[in-house]
């Protein structure tokens, strides 16, 4: 095969290094960090999926023998998890070998996996004329889901697609119904109650699958049923579970939080980490609690041991995840404010950030953390809308964005700096996504 034509095979492979998923850096350690968290435990369907992934990832970072070496945990995953040697989910597995063997400049290896996905292709065609196979949606479909929350409308559509060739994998429906509530949780309707009996008919078909029992739970409680008892008992099934950010603590942790006490998310984080005491998932989820206790629950200053205990533990969380900080700092600073003795650490903290190289989706996320820290902590109000400013100019569509958007409107009109916020808000470019 020529080297054109082999170039032109590997870029119509179904595969990570053709789905154009986002590249940034800080994007990836993040991601990285996120898939380790879920752990590698037996019996996790999608096992083979998130090897895959992480491999992709690493290669991204520049390590290609870890990416490799998880390549081929993905191709063994997957062989343990459907016991069998071979089949059609392997595609994408040889996709990314192929790539990735392309890349490594050997050029026979890279052959050999394109001519293992042509024969699986062969031997296991799609049901459907002219769409994928399911399984390659479906891998698809979880890796976007998981990847990208700009392509969760793709994300959805690949998996809707995936069940309707295939509709006895359980594990795809709870991640399609998992995905549509990732996608609602934040907007302004929330959980419709279409969605709501999509995530019952879920649970019922995957009970022992805790993180959507316990998001479910998330999602009935916005009914304004009574669910403490249900919360309680879910609790005590999670502490039985191994560790991961997949066994549903933190969703539970939120449910504690809004229909039980923030005292009882404590102290069930804490039980959790007592049985796991080197689980630096847990920490984080700890270290929530903590910070919901002192940010939102707490009418005076916390008591010393309290912010002793969480203090120690968002520096802690940072020191654990030091390619992914940017976030972990931020909540570290947002508890430094509460103290008596380390408001300065506070500023310290938010200079560095301020003075450090991030990309531009970092840096707005950054602008707007600070500028609320400027009005609500400062009282500086001049230099709020200021940096609310640098995050609106940011031409990137994001969350924190429209946040600062909106602030600077309900600035100008309570009569704060009315004509540059005007003249600023008439010239502000469209986000280029």
């Amino acid at each position: 095969m020529s080297a054109a034509h082999n170039q032109t095979s590997l870029e119509s492979l179904q595969c990570h290094f053709t789905w154009d998923l986002d590249r940034r850096t800080s994007f990836l350690l993040q991601q990285r960090d996120f898939l380790e968290d879920i752990g590698t435990e037996e019996g996790n369907r999608w096992l083979g999926h998130i090897y895959n992934l992480r491999g992709f990832i690493q290669y991204k970072l520049g390590f290609t023998e870890d990416a490799k070496s998880l390549f081929n945990k993905a191709a063994d995953a997957f062989k343990q998890v459907r016991n069998a040697d071979e089949g059609p989910w392997l595609v994408v597995n040889y996709g990314n070998l192929a790539w990735l063997h392309h890349h490594l400049g050997e050029p026979a290896e890279s052959q050999a996996y394109l001519s293992k996905v042509d024969a699986l292709m062969r031997e296991y065609p799609s049901p459907s004329q002219d769409e994928l196979h399911p399984e390659i949606y479906a891998e698809k479909a979880w890796t976007l889901m998981n990847f990208s929350a700009k392509q969760q409308l793709l994300a959805a559509d690949c998996f809707e697609k995936a069940i309707r060739m295939q509709p006895d994998m359980v594990e795809w429906n709870t991640s399609y119904v998992l995905g549509f509530w990732s996608a609602h949780k934040r907007s302004d309707t929330g959980v419709d109650a279409d969605l709501l009996e999509k995530m019952r008919h879920a649970k019922e078909q995957d009970p022992e699958n805790l993180y959507l029992a316990a998001v479910y739970l998330l999602g009935l409680g916005k009914t304004k049923k009574t669910i403490e008892d249900e919360a309680r008992e879910l609790g005590s099934q999670v502490l039985r579970n191994p560790v991961s950010s997949y066994s549903g603590i933190r969703p539970l942790l939120r449910v504690y939080r809004h229909h039980i006490s923030v005292d009882e998310a404590i102290d069930l984080a804490e039980e959790a980490l007592k049985t796991h005491p080197d689980q630096r998932y847990l920490k984080r989820c700890v270290a929530l609690c903590y910070r919901w206790k002192i940010m939102f629950f707490s009418k005076s200053r916390p008591r010393p041991g309290m912010m002793d205990r969480a203090i120690s533990l968002h520096e802690e969380v940072v020191s654990l995840y030091p390619h992914s900080p940017l976030m972990k700092k931020i909540h570290l600073a947002s508890i430094y404010t509460k103290s008596d003795h380390s408001q300065a650490k506070a500023e310290e903290i938010y200079q560095e950030l301020l003075q450090s190289d991030v990309e531009p989706a970092d840096k707005q996320m950054l602008y707007n953390y600070y500028a609320k820290y400027l009005f609500f902590v400062l009282n500086e109000s001049d230099r709020s809308i200021q940096y609310h400013m640098k995050a609106a100019e940011i031409p990137e569509k994001s969350f924190f964005r429209e946040n600062s958007i909106r602030y600077l409107e309900k600035a100008k009109d309570r009569g704060r700096m009315c004509r540059e916020i005007e003249e600023f808000l008439e010239n502000l470019q469209e986000p280029t996504s």
